[in-house]
């Protein structure tokens, strides 16, 4: 049932391009197709997920290619379907005052939603990569046409920094492909060729960084809070809950199964690196103290949680090099927590707020005592704070502890530089708080009431709060997918080569 999540989001698609509907139709068309792509994950964890590896359709589709329709699923995927189910139900609670042209915006959305949806089901390399290309094109018009701040060099940065990456994942895919015989593009059976430890070691970086682009790799992540800055809500939410996230999935799913020995010593050091893993765990550090860095000393609302998501997206990069099973698994729980608090800190920064106030300036925001003017943002965002840096009870806390745990057993010193990287994000994320809601600024004269938040606002950050809580304190409903997922044959190249 899970390739309907897929179908239905573009059935979804393509009634609100064909049919005249009024915004409020086409609202509910999207929300709708939200609930039911949700409903069809959360039925499937219920009745048949076990985490272990899944065909949910095959199909010949190119035969002189050897390229099939080829949708499974095993726990990592169901963990990120899931996800996405969530945040998309969100994101169209928080675009419910969408009027400008709806019918395209939410045809674009749903578009969007369907193509991270084909991106996490894929099995055939070649299908995910036209899914991932799919997710592209929406991203570009959801920001040009609906967004704010410098909207039209937003989107087309964010549009050439994912051609790029596209880019560079292609031309290892095209090798990879013609090296193992031209037969085949199947994940799992590619999974299984013995590719030269000379052609690993160039395609995996290569790889890597091209899927690590959009998944806000230091240097490469200035698409990301200029992208944020820029977008409507729900384009942001998108955006980080679930679009950064397809990077990491091909991070982990693809350049590191493909190519486990790319991971493997050089033979030589340079500048104390010896191997691509150094390299890359070297840049998931960077990103996180320097993310949190920069995050600190923002003065514009959105700009500090777009940086605090390269910082939070840094630790999802890092757990995936540490190699070990703690790591890994704590790599993808961190990319649900942080894809359900970004969403949810994007929503009350940017539907909650701005749409109210018309600035994201931290100093003119702490004259309006927000606290008081609209207090149910207030305390959405100070829980969504709190989850966010790690508050024992959350979804945080529980990723990035497996996080450092299995950074700790590979690769020590990392561990001090991350912890600074989360008490920065301490410090900016209570300094945007005091400054945007508990300012002890003189209010101004000529303030007004601000509109009272709407209830699908409500439901919207209710169920984003609850889906952090649940997994928080209850983390083995995830563990119980991902585990047996990273002990299956598909991860047999990282378990023999690396894994302690």
């Amino acid at each position: 049932m899970l390739a309907w999540t897929i179908y239905i989001s573009f059935l979804g698609t393509l009634a609100l391009m064909l049919l005249k509907l009024s915004a409020k139709t086409a609202r509910s068309i999207a929300l709708l197709a939200a609930i039911a792509g949700f409903a069809i994950t959360a039925y499937d964890l219920l009745h048949s997920a076990n985490g272990t590896m899944t065909t949910i359709v095959h199909r010949s589709w190119i035969p002189p290619l050897g390229i099939e329709y080829h949708l499974a699923a095993d726990g990592v995927s169901l963990v990120l379907v899931l996800l996405t189910g969530i945040v998309a139900i969100a994101g169209v609670l928080f675009s419910w005052n969408i009027e400008h042209r709806a019918n395209e915006f939410f045809a674009l959305y749903l578009a969007l939603i369907g193509g991270v949806y084909g991106v996490f089901l894929s099995a055939d390399l070649f299908l995910l990569f036209v899914f991932y290309e799919i997710a592209i094109i929406p991203k570009y018009f959801l920001i040009a046409i609906w967004g704010s701040t410098q909207r039209e060099y937003a989107a087309m940065k964010l549009a050439l920094y994912s051609l790029v990456g596209s880019a560079m994942v292609l031309i290892v895919l095209v090798a990879a492909y013609v090296v193992a015989g031209a037969k085949t593009m199947s994940l799992l059976e590619l999974s299984q060729f013995p590719f030269s430890l000379h052609f690993q070691m160039w395609a995996f970086p290569l790889m890597f960084a091209g899927f690590g682009i959009l998944a806000g790799l230091w240097p490469f992540h200035t698409w990301a809070p200029t992208g944020h800055v820029a977008a409507p809500t729900a384009a942001s939410m998108l955006l980080a809950g679930v679009v950064m996230k397809l990077g990491a999935y091909g991070c982990l799913r693809v350049a590191m199964v493909l190519f486990p020995q790319g991971l493997d010593p050089w033979g030589f050091s340079a500048l104390g690196l010896a191997s691509w893993r150094d390299v890359f765990s070297l840049l998931a550090v960077i990103g996180i103290v320097y993310g949190a860095l920069v995050a600190l000393v923002q003065q514009d609302f959105k700009f500090v949680i777009g940086y605090s998501s390269v910082s939070h997206m840094g630790f999802v990069l890092l757990g995936l090099m540490t190699l070990t099973r703690v790591g890994l698994t704590g790599a993808v729980l961190q990319m649900f927590s942080h894809g359900v608090l970004a969403a949810l800190l994007f929503a009350v920064v940017g539907r909650m707020v701005y749409n109210r106030t018309h600035t994201r300036d931290l100093t003119a925001l702490g004259h309006l005592h927000l606290n008081k003017a609209i207090p149910f943002a207030a305390i959405t965002f100070t829980l969504a704070a709190i989850a966010s840096i790690g508050m024992p009870g959350f979804s945080g806390f529980v990723a990035e502890l497996q996080v450092l745990i299995g950074a700790w057993n590979a690769f020590p010193i990392y561990v001090l530089c991350a912890g600074i990287g989360i008490v920065v994000s301490v410090a900016y994320t209570w300094r945007a708080l005091q400054k945007a809601f508990f300012s002890d600024s003189a209010p101004e004269s000529t303030t007004h009431a601000l509109p009272p938040i709407s209830m699908p606002e409500r439901l919207g950050a209710v169920m984003l709060i609850l889906a952090s809580l649940t997994v928080g304190l209850y983390p083995q409903l995830l563990l119980n997918l991902l585990i047996p997922a990273l002990s299956s044959p598909l991860f047999d190249g990282l378990r023999k080569g690396h894994w302690q």
